[in-house]
């Protein structure tokens, strides 16, 4: 069974990297305490979305169409660290409001619509995670449970019970790195211990913005 993840060493140079981080300033991107959302309308973020080598990753995973939608900078240090609990990624940005079988829980961030998804629309996803300082033991790397993203959708409840059977993985990753995952997979990130930055530019791909005849990803 495929594991849900992948990881790309050296996909991004040193160069890169600081370019990028320069583009996501506190001077020129809004901050949360966690990092920054909504960050496709950034030029140097959309200019990276499109690079061939993280579409050849996203085609890799979803086929001849990768279409970037969201991107997302997590930024956690000494200063702001946070334990994130073992979860499946479920919400989707979309254009408008609608009624459909699976979909709920509503809300708006920033004006955009926000719902949770079925299983169908989440396989249509991969997210690619853009390591921009290096993923270490010590200052709160993704942990995952491989092949856990194809249970489909899963209580709080099921979740757990499947990590306490489970031998989680950490994902340790270079600077310039990218982890390739499916959003179903289960995943956590725990405290750093360390006072180095572990800074990630999460940019999400679908196979195409239409889910549906009357379902559409915001890009955001």
């Amino acid at each position: 069974m495929p594991p849900g993840f992948a990881i790309e060493q050296d996909v991004l140079t040193q160069a890169d990297c600081d370019a990028l981080l320069s583009a996501l300033s506190s001077a020129t991107v809004r901050r949360s305490r966690a990092g920054a959302r909504h960050l496709m309308g950034n030029p140097a973020v959309a200019e990276l979305a499109a690079a061939a080598e993280l579409m050849a990753i996203a085609r890799a995973w979803l086929g001849q169409v990768a279409v970037p939608f969201r991107a997302t900078l997590f930024e956690k240090s000494s200063d702001t660290n946070w334990l994130i609990p073992w979860h499946q990624d479920t919400a989707l940005p979309v254009t408008a409001r609608f009624d459909s079988p699976g979909w709920g829980s509503w809300s708006q961030k920033e004006g955009i619509h926000y719902a949770h998804a079925p299983a169908w629309a989440l396989e249509r996803v991969v997210a690619l995670r853009v390591h921009l300082d290096p993923s270490e033991a010590d200052n709160g790397p993704l942990r995952v449970l491989p092949a856990s993203h194809a249970a489909g959708v899963l209580t709080d409840h099921e979740i757990l019970d499947r990590v306490s059977m489970s031998s989680p993985v950490d994902c340790l990753v270079d600077r310039g790195g990218v982890l390739a995952m499916r959003p179903l997979l289960i995943h956590s990130s725990s405290k750093a211990r360390s006072t180095a930055a572990r800074r990630v530019l999460h940019i999400e791909y679908a196979d195409s913005l239409d889910l549906s005849c009357d379902i559409r990803l915001a890009v955001v």
